[in-house]
């Protein structure tokens, strides 16, 4: 994801016909913490692409899957943390190769 795809650019109305839902849909999920949108100084919500993105993830979950909210707020979660310990083994696995060259160097 680029730093674009984070970039508010959507407001409520424009959003909610974007991924197909109405507005107050977006309200609740904003209230019940599946998206976050960004709030101007006015209190207006921007949506990103990546929340765009996420909206249809969720709609598609929903829709397709016949998955309901609680079961999607529970999807949500288990990928935010796959997502997480995906990361933290790219780190570990670094780190591992940067003691495995320190090593090698040091024995030469």
């Amino acid at each position: 994801m680029n730093s674009s795809d984070s970039e508010p650019r959507y407001v409520i109305s424009v959003a909610a016909r974007i991924v197909g839902v109405e507005t107050h849909t977006l309200r609740y999920y904003e209230r019940i913490g599946l998206v976050e949108p960004y709030r101007s100084q006015g209190n207006i919500r921007y949506y990103s692409e990546s929340d765009i993105e996420r909206l249809r993830h969720i709609k598609t979950l929903m829709d397709d899957l016949g998955i309901n909210l609680a079961g999607v707020e529970v999807v949500m979660r288990m990928a935010e943390k796959m997502t997480e310990m995906q990361r933290r083994i790219q780190e570990m696995e670094f780190e591992i190769e940067q003691l495995r060259q320190d090593e090698l160097s040091e024995k030469t």
